[in-house]
């Protein structure tokens, strides 16, 4: 069943490109805490020929930054504060890329703010990509992270996300 809803994934994705897959380069971006979006991320690369770029925090997270029940660990901090940008250890030139896929763990509904510190570095080159949003979490809907980004970052082009468990 998880490869067939992976295998749906997949044409939904290169059916709302317009079919210009052939023509058009794309990378697989993701940021991962315990390894299991760097699995699904590994994994999507891998049936889309495509290369990955993992987005590295300049501090890597510990047990106990990760520990959401401690209201002040780390990650706790950094998503209850929308401004809050986690330092990356550095980007990736996607300039060559048309098509971007974008995977993260799901934290409190939506996408870690690692996430917006990539976007963030990488506007406005964004702005002329197609970003499709994948998201790895053992009990939450992808819904609530792809309205946030869609939200705050009007300008880009975001495609329907997919949840990979």
């Amino acid at each position: 069943m998880k490869k067939i809803t992976f295998l749906l994934f997949l044409l939904f994705s290169f059916s709302s490109l317009s079919f210009a897959q052939n023509e058009s380069k794309t990378l697989v971006v993701y940021f991962s805490a315990t390894g299991n979006t760097r699995a699904a991320a590994e994994r999507l690369a891998n049936d889309l020929h495509a290369p990955t770029w993992e987005i590295e925090p300049a501090e890597h997270y510990s047990a106990a930054d990760l520990d959401w029940h401690n209201r002040l660990s780390r990650s706790s901090v950094e998503m209850n504060d929308e401004t809050e940008r986690p330092s990356i250890k550095q980007c990736t030139n996607i300039m060559p890329y048309d098509t971007i896929y974008v995977g993260y763990p799901i934290w409190w509904g939506i996408c870690p703010r690692i996430i917006n510190s990539w976007i963030d570095n990488n506007l406005p080159q964004l702005e002329t990509k197609t970003l499709i949003p994948f998201a790895t979490s053992g009990s939450s809907s992808i819904d609530g992270s792809v309205d946030y980004l869609r939200k705050t970052y009007p300008t880009l082009q975001w495609k329907k996300g997919m949840l990979i468990r």
